[in-house]
């Protein structure tokens, strides 16, 4: 396929804010879902063991830090010919999930399993890296409100990303091969996806990247970093930790799957609200209010007991609902600094990708030990000491609401614009 950058001289097509939001389904469903099912399937499928898998996800998410400010700063260099780029990055996509999925490993299937997680991951980080930084110059076409116009569209195709991909291997169980036609689905999905984003591609060619020290000298610019650690470690602890707190704190086991796809069903059918409130009213008190309700919504966590399932699926609604703000407002937030400090933005959204793969980071390394020192057993699951229980849920529940309400402080002493249509 050809750059599908605007030619010279040319007018660019109008922004496809459709087109946005397919290209972030397509990459939300190469992520997380990823994550839950790839090591399931290799396991069962290939007998690969549990700690060798968990070996390599460890190097991967290591490699992921690393690699992507050096992604952002590649995403800038090829700037002038981000079509192009963006082009060969979702064939990596489509060509690695197949290979994971939909090809017997012509290799030992934990080297293949690395191999092809590698070229998902690293295509993914790409992707997303280039899809925000032209999203800077996209939105400045857009008119009044527009970062948030645009997160509002990108951000709800991601979430539904999240959750197609979570289920569609449960729902072509019937097929004989789930796994394979998943992948033969999410390749055609690349395709549509780039067909819907041709011509997006570019606009932003003209603009000298900036560097990171043109992102990390500005004050504001590291006050929004440092405020997306904090607010993404609370997620990052409890999607570590969310399946060891169903099964073994609730004993509902069989219900990770439908309670998963409820949280992020309502963070998706919530953000395009978030986006119009914050419009209306500010981003910084829609997203305050967002971080109250979800302190309060997991403060209920501490108090459930064995069995209640219902109770908890309400606060997976109420806590979703909450997190559509963080997807829906930060990234334009941040995506609007840019347009002053660093136009072309790409070497920004590599330190944006680097700082959520830290939250992740230190999720693992922090949270899982201090479980094993508790006496933890994900075998054992409800029938776990009842201190290592108590410790499950005090890092799954209490630890997210303290450092929510660190990023709440951060926040409330950053300097913002009152409004979406303010100026920084």
């Amino acid at each position: 396929m050809a750059d599908a950058g605007a030619p010279p001289g040319r007018e660019p097509r109008a922004v496809s804010l459709p087109g946005y939001a397919v290209f972030a389904a397509m990459l939300s469903a190469a992520g997380l879902p990823i994550y839950i099912h790839a090591p399931a399937h290799y396991a069962a499928n290939y007998g690969v063991g549990l700690t060798a898998l968990a070996g390599i996800l460890f190097v991967l998410r290591l490699l992921d830090v690393v690699q992507d400010p050096a992604l952002g700063w590649l995403a800038a260099r090829l700037r002038a010919r981000r079509g192009t780029a963006v082009t060969a990055g979702v064939v990596l996509l489509a060509a690695s999930m197949l290979g994971l999925f939909a090809v017997t490993p012509p290799v030992a299937p934990g080297l293949w399993f690395a191999l092809t997680m590698t070229g998902l991951f690293s295509a993914f980080s790409f992707l997303t890296i280039a899809m925000y930084a032209e999203g800077v110059t996209s939105a400045g076409r857009l008119g009044r409100g527009s970062h948030l116009r645009l997160a509002g569209w990108r951000e709800t195709g991601a979430l539904l990303g999240v959750c197609a991909a979570a289920v569609a291997p449960t729902l072509l169980g019937d097929s004989g091969a789930p796994y394979a036609w998943f992948a033969l689905g999410f390749a055609a999905l690349c395709l549509v996806a780039l067909i819907l984003m041709r011509g997006q591609w570019g606009h932003a060619g003209g603009l000298a990247p900036s560097g990171f020290g043109a992102v990390l000298s500005d004050p504001v610019s590291r006050r929004l970093l440092l405020i997306a650690l904090m607010n993404a470690a609370p997620v990052a602890v409890s999607s570590t930790l969310f399946l060891f707190y169903v099964e073994s704190v609730l004993a509902a086991r069989g219900w990770e799957g439908p309670l998963l796809v409820l949280f992020f069903l309502a963070a998706a059918a919530s953000a395009p609200a978030w986006s119009r409130l914050a419009a209306r009213f500010g981003e910084r008190q829609m997203l305050l209010a967002a971080m109250a309700l979800a302190v309060a919504s997991f403060s209920v966590v501490l108090a459930l007991e064995a069995g209640q399932v219902a109770a908890f699926a309400a606060v997976c609604l109420v806590s979703g609902a909450a997190l559509g703000a963080d997807f829906a407002i930060l990234p334009a937030l941040f995506a609007r600094r840019m347009e002053r400090v660093a136009p072309e933005a790409a070497a920004g959204f590599g330190l944006w990708a680097f700082v959520q793969k830290a939250a992740l980071a230190f999720a693992a390394v922090v949270l899982l030990p201090a479980l094993d020192a508790a006496g933890f057993s994900a075998a054992a699951g409800p029938a776990n000491p009842s201190g290592a229980l108590d410790m499950l849920t005090y890092l799954y529940a209490l630890v997210p609401c303290v450092l929510k309400l660190g990023a709440m402080a951060l926040l409330a002493a950053t300097p913002l614009p009152a409004t979406a249509t303010a100026t920084a």
